[in-house]
């Protein structure tokens, strides 16, 4: 039985205008998040220190003015943020309760070695415990990422078969699961990618329940509306889009071409945020950024 807050969240994401922030940089990510944000490596040491320094970044942008639940649907967490706190009480109540912004969290534990032109997701042992956790502190979602760089039938259909058995374990949690089967934007068969993405997602969703519903995190696709059959589907919540190394600019003029698809944006919403800012400066710089996706995502 699905709480008020769980109602109130789903009315959130299926009506409201806005987008998905990605806050969910991870271990192998995070340097390279810090580096971007003007922090240096020589300026923490060891991984404690390390997320002590992306948790002080996310909660600037997270206690922003300018970040609130007018704009922004919901944000995405890696499990560390979810450990710690945001003014004094967890950072997904942080999130609902004082700025209206669905959390969600990513359960994945990285990639597995290239194999058919993918690579799947590394096993989640501990995903029961983690949903367990995840349901205690009132998230609403969870993201789990793959990735295609080549158009192998064999290997895509392998990531979707793999995403979609996840996903009914997560679902099963009453969670709302966030399916990322990811088209690395450099693939020299990005296109051809994917058709075999589209076809194989189409096959999977007509196995769900007819009570049952996913989102979905796609790489913008190469020809405008290609996932339209994805964004109407019924058992689609909502169709996201990730910037995937595109700029913020780019991202936002492929996004505008595709109706019906918002943004789930990382690098492309933290572009041009620095340490350095003053916060007159910061707020600024996440306003303008925040207003551009949002824009864009409601083409």
């Amino acid at each position: 039985m699905a709480s008020q807050a769980q109602l109130d969240m789903l009315a959130k994401i299926n009506n409201q205008n806005g987008f998905i922030a990605a806050l969910d940089q991870s271990g192998g990510s995070t340097p390279k998040a810090l580096a971007l944000y003007g922090v240096e490596e020589s300026e923490y040491q060891g991984d404690e220190e390390m997320f002590a320094k992306v948790h002080e970044m996310r909660t600037r942008i997270m206690t922003s003015s300018v970040f609130n639940g007018e704009r922004v649907l919901g944000a995405i967490l890696f499990e560390n943020t979810l450990d710690r706190d945001i003014l004094g009480q967890s950072t997904s109540s942080y999130l609902w309760k004082v700025k209206q912004v669905v959390p969600f969290l990513k359960v994945d534990k990285g990639l597995e070695a290239e194999v058919n032109g993918t690579q799947l997701l590394k096993a989640i042992p501990d995903l029961d415990t983690l949903l367990a956790k995840a349901n205690a502190q009132n998230v609403f979602g969870t993201k789990m990422r793959s990735v295609v760089k080549l158009a192998n039938a064999q290997g895509v259909e392998a990531v979707i078969e793999q995403q979609f058995a996840v996903a009914k374990q997560i679902l099963a949690a009453g969670l709302m699961p966030i399916i990322e089967p990811e088209v690395d934007i450099n693939s020299p068969e990005k296109a051809a990618a994917e058709a075999l993405l589209k076809a194989s997602i189409l096959k999977h969703l007509d196995n769900l329940a007819a009570d049952q519903q996913v989102m979905l995190k796609l790489t913008l696709p190469e020809t405008a509306n290609f996932y339209q059959d994805l964004v109407k589907h019924p058992k689609v919540l909502k169709v996201v889009a990730l910037s995937g190394g595109y700029s913020r600019e780019e991202a936002n003029n492929r996004l505008t071409a595709n109706n019906g698809m918002i943004a789930s944006f990382s690098r492309a919403l933290s572009e041009g945020l620095s340490a350095k800012q003053s916060d007159a400066e910061f707020d600024a710089t996440m306003d303008s950024s925040i207003e551009s996706i949002y824009q864009a995502s409601k083409s």
